[in-house]
């Protein structure tokens, strides 16, 4: 039995599965990650990545951030691929109970999928620091400079920035992993804390781990798969 038909059957008979993802999932739909070797971070600026995504940079040098923002974070015109599919039919069999996302691209609903828990945010909320009034991405994007609310305030993406607390969503993703009989973790190092504490918190019977690369949760689970994901979820019912 090959690696994909072992997936096959721990899928088959799991009954409460739970997906953490990175962005190695979106990778497919033409979206860049972050840590790969043709990822954002490898890329030349005159700022450090992790400060052009802070709330130091958003709220002192708003037009240095949503330059950087604009420019490398809009994948409104991405499509979901075969994994975010995949999901979405597992979600509707009932086995999928939870997808636990750090992408903030929204490709999970896009492709269906109705229980998504974004722990990184969004780029398709988007809110006044002033008056709190919504504003789409299309807005955001479409604006020249800075995009500021009909009230005079500066319109901050729902995307969290380094310096910001974790949304809601993770705690609530917590508590689907204590319940999962199967942690399904897809496209993601497992270095960025403290998204990848979650997999620490997994005490059910099947961790799978489906990444290119090693990860430092490899030794634990139950499964490892280095492949592309899409070579993987295609060949699933």
């Amino acid at each position: 039995m090959d690696n994909i038909e072992k997936l096959q059957e721990i899928i088959d008979e799991s009954k409460n599965i739970v997906f953490f993802g990175g962005a190695g999932v979106s990778t497919e739909s033409g979206i860049k990650d972050f840590r790969g070797d043709n990822g954002l971070y490898k890329e030349k600026y005159d700022y450090e990545p992790e400060y052009l995504l802070s709330t130091k940079c958003f709220f002192y040098e708003p037009k240095i951030f949503f330059h950087f923002y604009k420019s490398k974070m809009n994948c409104l015109d991405a499509k979901p691929n075969i994994t975010h599919k995949y999901l979405t039919k597992l979600e509707k069999k009932g086995k999928l109970k939870a997808i636990i996302t750090q992408n903030i691209d929204g490709l999970h609903q896009k492709a269906g999928s109705k229980n998504v828990l974004e722990i990184h945010g969004t780029i398709h909320r988007n809110h006044c620091i002033k008056c709190n009034k919504s504003y789409s991405a299309d807005f955001i994007f479409n604006t020249k400079n800075i995009p500021k609310c009909s009230c005079g305030g500066v319109i901050k993406p729902d995307v969290i920035l380094y310096g910001e607390m974790l949304p809601d969503d993770f705690s609530i993703a917590q508590d689907y992993i204590r319940k999962a009989d199967t942690l399904i973790v897809a496209g993601t190092s497992l270095t960025v804390e403290p998204a990848s504490s979650l997999v620490r918190i997994f005490s059910g019977q099947n961790l799978v781990i489906i990444n290119k690369d090693n990860t430092p949760y490899d030794k634990y689970a139950t499964l490892v798969i280095r492949e592309n994901l899409v070579n993987v979820f295609s060949k699933l019912d």
